[in-house]
C-alpha cells in the first residue's frame, strides 16, 4: 500500500521557482509585504529585476573598477561581516588600513622620516575624502583668522569649472564660496594663472585636478604652485593647494614618475584618491592624506571609547565594511609598483587603439590629449544632421554604455562622448567598439535629421516656414523613408 498526500499550495517544495505563486503574482512595490516568502523565489524576483540593469564591463562612462580577481573577491565576502570601525575587535583590519595609508602617502613623495607614520585614512569615496580635506583647510584659516583678531565668516576657495560636484557640494554643504575659473573652447582644465588671481585673504585653498572627469587631462600643479608662493610672499598669506587626484593618483606615480604634482611641491597641503578607480578597487573606497600631522587640526579628531579602547576617527561616516580596505591593500601587495605600472600601461595603450581607430573613421575630433586619464573624449566633426546624444542612445544597442555632455561654462557650446579605459577594458573590445561605432554613423547617415536641425537651417537661409509646413515636410520624408525600407526588404526576401 502506498501512502501520499495531497500537496497544498503553500508546499513550494514540489513547485519550480517560476511555477510558484511567489513568482505568479505581484509583490507590492512600496510597502513591505504582509507574508515571507521562499529564499529562492526572493533571488529569483530580484535577479530577475537586475538583468535589466547594464553590463557593468560595458560601461564605459565609469572610472569604477568592475574587475578583480576570484582571490580578491573571496577575501572581500569572507569579510562582509567586519564593520570598519570596530577597531578594538578588529585590529588587524586596522592595521591593513594604517598600512595602505602608509604606502600611498609615500607613493606621493609624503615627507616622513624612517619609521614615521603618514596621516590620513579611508573613505568611501573621494567625496568624503574631499570634504574632510577642505574641512581642514577652513578650521586652519579660521583659526589663523581668529589669533589674528580678523573676519573669518566669508571663506572662499578656488576651483576651475571642470570640478566633480562634490566641490560644489562641500561648498555648499560648509558654507563656502566656491569662486570658479572658467573654461574656454580648447582648453578644458583650470587655468593656473587665472586661479592665482582670484585668490584673496579668505580663500581656504586653491583646488587643483589631477585628471579631470571630462577629459582626462592633468592641471599644472607645479605652475599652480610656483604662483602661489610668489603670491604668498607679496601678500604674507600662506594659501595652499589640494590636489583632487581621484583619478590620477594612482596613475601619474607609475606612467608620469617626473611629473611634480604630488607632496614634491610644498604648497600642496593634502592629497585625495579613490580606491575604487585605478586603485583597482570595487566601488566604496578612497584616501585622503596630509602632508604633515599639523596640516590636520586636531580638534577635527574625535575621540571615542565605547567599542571597547580609546579610538580617534574623523570621518563623515561611521560604520561601514572591510572589505574594500582589505582589497585595497591585497592590490597593493599582489601587484606592488611593478603590476600598476603594468596595468596603467596596458590602459594607456588600449586608449591608444581606441583613439587611432576612431580617428580613422574621419567622423570624429579627439578633445582629450594622449596624456592623462586612459580616456578618449571625442566630437562629432559634423552635427548638422545628428549629434552625439543621438550616437549614444543608438550606440546602447549594441551593449554599449558611453555618456555623451556638454562642456561646463564658458564652453557649454562644445557636446562631446567619452570612454573610460579601465583594467579590464582589452584591445578586442577597444577594436569592436570602434566597429561599433561605425554601424550606428552608418545607421543614423540613413536617418532622417533632427526635426530642430531642419528647422534652424530654414531660419539661416531666411525662409520663415509655418508649423504646418514643417510638419507636412517631415511627414513627407518619414512616409519616403518607411517605403524606401519596405521595398528593400522585399527585394531581399
Amino acid at each position: 500500500m502506498v501512502l501520499s498526500k495531497t500537496a497544498s499550495e503553500s508546499d513550494v517544495s514540489i513547485h519550480s521557482t517560476f511555477a510558484s505563486r511567489y513568482v505568479r503574482t505581484s509583490l507590492p512595490r512600496f510597502e513591505m509585504p504582509e507574508n515571507s516568502i521562499p529564499k529562492e523565489a526572493a533571488y529569483q524576483i530580484i535577479n530577475d529585476e537586475l538583468m535589466l540593469d547594464g553590463n557593468p564591463r560595458l560601461n564605459l562612462a565609469s572610472f569604477v573598477t568592475t574587475w578583480m580577481e576570484p582571490e580578491c573577491d573571496k577575501l572581500m565576502m569572507e569579510s562582509i561581516n567586519k564593520n570598519y570601525v570596530d577597531m578594538d575587535e578588529y585590529p588587524v583590519t586596522t592595521e591593513l588600513q594604517n598600512r595602505c595609508v602608509n604606502m600611498i602617502a609615500r607613493l606621493f613623495n609624503a615627507p616622513l622620516g624612517d619609521g614615521e607614520a603618514a596621516i590620513g585614512v579611508g573613505t568611501v569615496g573621494s567625496s568624503e575624502a574631499i570634504m574632510l580635506a577642505g574641512l581642514a583647510f577652513k578650521r586652519q584659516w579660521q583659526n589663523k583668522r581668529k589669533a589674528q583678531g580678523l573676519p573669518y565668516d566669508k571663506p572662499n576657495i578656488v576651483t576651475g569649472a571642470n570640478v566633480q560636484v562634490c566641490w560644489e557640494k562641500f561648498a555648499r554643504y560648509f558654507e563656502v564660496e566656491l569662486k570658479e575659473v572658467k573654461l574656454r573652447e580648447g582648453y578644458y582644465v583650470m587655468d593656473p594663472e587665472k586661479a592665482v588671481e582670484l585668490v584673496d585673504e579668505n580663500t581656504i585653498c586653491v583646488a587643483a585636478i589631477l585628471g579631470s572627469t571630462l577629459t582626462g587631462e592633468f592641471e599644472d600643479v607645479k605652475l599652480l604652485n610656483d604662483l602661489l608662493v610668489d603670491k604668498n610672499k607679496q601678500t604674507g598669506w600662506d594659501t595652499g593647494i589640494h590636489v583632487d587626484a581621484a583619478s590620477g593618483g594612482f596613475i601619474a606615480p607609475f606612467l608620469y614618475p617626473e611629473l611634480e604634482w604630488d607632496f614634491r611641491l610644498p604648497l600642496v597641503k593634502s592629497i585625495n584618491v579613490s580606491g575604487h578607480k585605478y586603485g583597482l578597487v570595487y566601488a566604496g573606497i578612497g584616501w585622503v592624506v596630509w602632508r604633515t600631522k599639523s596640516d590636520l587640526p586636531d580638534e577635527l579628531i574625535f575621540h571615542i571609547n565605547y567599542l571597547g579602547a580609546d579610538q580617534p576617527t574623523f570621518t563623515l561616516n561611521f560604520s561601514k565594511g572591510s572589505s574594500q580596505v582589505i582589497a585595497q591593500y591585497y592590490q597593493l601587495i599582489r601587484l606592488g609598483f611593478e603590476g600598476y605600472r603594468n596595468v596603467m600601461e596596458n590602459c594607456r595603450e588600449n586608449m591608444m587603439v581606441l583613439r587611432q581607430g576612431l580617428e580613422k573613421t574621419g567622423r570624429f575630433n579627439i578633445v582629450s590629449k594622449e596624456n592623462g586619464v586612459p580616456l578618449v573624449a571625442f566630437s562629432l566633426k559634423d552635427s548638422s544632421r545628428h549629434d552625439e546624444f543621438e550616437v549614444a542612445e543608438t550606440l546602447r544597442r549594441f551593449g554599449w554604455i558611453v555618456p555623451a555632455y556638454t562642456m561646463p561654462a564658458d564652453a557649454q557650446h562644445v557636446t562631446v562622448l567619452r570612454v573610460v579605459i579601465r583594467e579590464d577594458f582589452s584591445r578586442t573590445l577597444a577594436e569592436r567598439l570602434v566597429a561599433d561605432f561605425e554601424k550606428v554613423l552608418h545607421e543614423l547617415d540613413t536617418l532622417p535629421a533632427r526635426v530642430h536641425a531642419k528647422m534652424a537651417n530654414g531660419k539661416a537661409n531666411g525662409v520663415k516656414k509655418t508649423e504646418e509646413e514643417t510638419t507636412r515636410e517631415v511627414t513627407a520624408y518619414w512616409k519616403k523613408f518607411v517605403e524606401t525600407k519596405k521595398s528593400n526588404k522585399n527585394r531581399i526576401c
